[in-house]
């Protein structure tokens, strides 16, 4: 099972699941959409036998910034930043404010230990390391020919 990027506006209305998302992860994740026209930063995740890994690049930010949270089977990663431009005494002509905020979220796959999430903010990099249950994990064994 894979993880699923969790998109509140989207309606599935087909009568066949999982239809819209074969037209959409052609057309709906391209350069023109919503990453380029809402700044939402860009996100990769890959599989090994052990656990899910979700790269985010948010460069400028700081550890702080980020907002990681898991409720039931939805992981969360939000930011909020706010800066002012303020010079105290001075009589303003123009004041400039500067907000930014952003809202990934992933629906987790049964294998993932959520009790044992990693996360660490590195070179503009958010990585999150999300173990896989012991029972999830594929076996491999040898077998013998008779």
């Amino acid at each position: 099972m894979t993880l699923v990027k969790f998109n509140p506006e989207k309606k599935n209305s087909s009568l066949l699941p999982g239809f819209n998302d074969i037209f959409e992860s052609v057309l709906g994740d391209t350069f023109f959409t919503d990453r380029r026209l809402s700044s939402v930063p860009a996100v990769n995740i890959s599989e090994t036998n052990e656990e899910y890994h979700i790269e985010l690049a948010a460069p400028g930010l700081k550890k702080d910034d980020f907002k990681v949270s898991i409720e039931k089977d939805m992981l969360t990663i939000s930011t909020a930043q706010h800066t002012e431009n303020n010079n105290e005494g001075k009589t303003y002509n123009r004041r400039e404010y500067s907000y930014s905020a952003f809202t990934r979220a992933f629906t987790l796959p049964e294998s993932a230990d959520v009790e044992r999430i990693q996360a660490a903010y590195t070179d503009g990099i958010l990585h999150l390391n999300i173990p896989k249950k012991e029972e999830a994990k594929a076996v491999t064994r040898q077998i013998e020919i008779q």
